[in-house]
């Protein structure tokens, strides 16, 4: 996209903080959100009708490299999987991670959240995660898989399966305080677009087209 003559200053931070800076009215000309977005688009920051749906990540497995890759083909072998893990790296919901709060839904709806808990080995971000299970300190890591696939020391087990865990949306709104709204416009596509698509798909996401 800048080979096009475009300059991008890219900040990054978790879904919470991403959604409470366009609340605040932070400057910024594209954001990308996750859901719930309501509050966001009714803070009047957000130009109406800019949503753009850009893509869905799952929330993957890590396992050391060269480790054997568990079965993740449905709920039970999940299930089995976690009951069977020694450790198990993640986030800390409270930190506003949406990595976090899908595997503690998970948990719940699988029915083991308090089984689990004694296990957890408590992450800073979806990194820590990766440089725990790296280091040999936890049998598994549960992020998001485009936080696992390509890092040094892990290998990426696949993506726990739907009836466990659903992918969660990246939503592309502008900024309603635009003054000139053909860049933002031109990000918004080019992030929809199939260049893009094809670098998520490397990643482990899923293309919203």
């Amino acid at each position: 996209f800048e080979k096009r003559g475009h300059k991008v200053k890219a900040a990054w931070g978790s879904a919470g903080a991403a959604r409470d800076r366009v609340i605040k009215g932070e400057a910024f000309d594209v954001s990308i959100l996750q859901p719930p977005t309501d509050i966001a688009v009714a803070s009047g920051n957000i130009l109406k009708n800019s949503e753009r749906p850009i893509a869905s990540i799952p929330v993957g497995v890590a396992v050391k490299a060269g480790a054997p890759k568990p079965d993740l083909s449905n709920a039970a072998a999940v299930k089995a999987l976690f009951a069977s893990a020694r450790t198990i790296a993640a986030q800390d919901p409270a930190s506003g991670s949406a990595a976090a709060v899908i595997v503690a839904q998970a948990l719940a709806k699988l029915g083991v959240a308090d089984e689990i808990k004694p296990k957890i080995r408590i992450a800073q971000g979806g990194r820590g995660v990766v440089e725990i299970v790296a280091k040999g300190e936890a049998d598994i890591g549960l992020t998001f898989l485009s936080e696992i696939i390509g890092e040094k020391g892990v290998d990426a087990a696949g993506p726990l399966p739907g009836d466990t865990a659903a992918p969660i949306s990246l939503v592309a709104f502008m900024s309603s305080r635009l003054k000139d709204i053909a860049p933002a416009r031109d990000l918004v596509i080019y992030l929809s677009g199939e260049e893009a698509a094809k670098v998520y798909r490397a990643r482990g996401m899923i293309p919203a087209r």
